[in-house]
């Protein structure tokens, strides 16, 4: 039975994931803040057939990161496919930002992602295996007051292809999911203010299938991208 790590694993697109993967017959390592929203997935997910750990680790304290994963991993299970999905966003004039928000925004959405990968990659080189980032249309593209998000996103875009190219030799393939908006909890923190149109975004569920898919694909094939978008185009 393959397993799967997923960041951001408590709540929107981490969670519906979760989901996917457990029904798909996977064993699960999930990764979040709470302990207490981790534990109440892990026993709505546990089956006969399948082992699942999880580990309250937050991304935001780079002190904490190394620990956390060596705990998780301790329990036997060695991802076969790794999926980056954490992340925030924050929303304003890229120049009026705090130094302090700035480092914040960038530690989870780029360097918690080298350092989780730094972890967990030389886990998965023995039998090979899958890194997915879950990126944005926004490392390609620059929106008013989402200025640090879109740097984020394009940093993120380019670690994954240097540690797909550097990672070949290994039987380790990277690959990016871009995503257009998505319906998730992203929209109800209090670091962003929109009011775009919920109900013509992707689902949760939708991004969840395609990152199946992407994690099903034979050992010999990489998708180095997929683009999804809603249809009535970007916000």
């Amino acid at each position: 039975m393959s397993t799967v790590l997923i960041t951001g694993a408590s709540k929107g697109i981490g969670k519906a994931a979760a989901k996917a993967f457990a029904n798909a017959g996977w064993n699960l390592l999930l990764i979040a803040r709470s302990d207490e929203d981790l534990q109440i997935l892990s026993m709505e997910l546990k089956n006969e057939s399948n082992k699942i750990f999880f580990q309250s680790i937050d991304l935001s304290n780079p002190l904490k990161i190394s620990e956390g994963l060596k705990e998780l991993l301790n329990n036997g299970l060695i991802p076969s496919v790794l999926i980056n999905n954490a992340g925030v966003a924050w929303t304003g004039d890229l120049l009026s930002m705090t130094l302090k928000t700035w480092q914040w925004i960038i530690q989870l959405n780029l360097t918690s992602i080298f350092q989780i990968c730094s972890e967990v990659v030389p886990f998965m080189r023995k039998k090979g295996g899958l890194v997915i980032n879950v990126s944005s249309h926004a490392s390609r593209n620059a929106f008013p007051q989402w200025g640090a998000y879109c740097v984020t996103k394009a940093g993120l875009a380019s670690f994954t292809k240097c540690l797909l190219e550097e990672e070949r030799k290994n039987s380790i393939r990277a690959c990016t999911l871009t995503l257009g908006s998505v319906n998730s909890s992203l929209w109800d923190s209090e670091t962003v203010n929109c009011d775009f149109d919920r109900d013509s975004m992707l689902s949760v569920d939708q991004v969840a299938s395609e990152l199946l898919h992407l994690a099903e694909q034979p050992l010999n094939q990489n998708i180095e991208d997929v683009t999804l978008m809603p249809a009535k185009g970007a916000f």
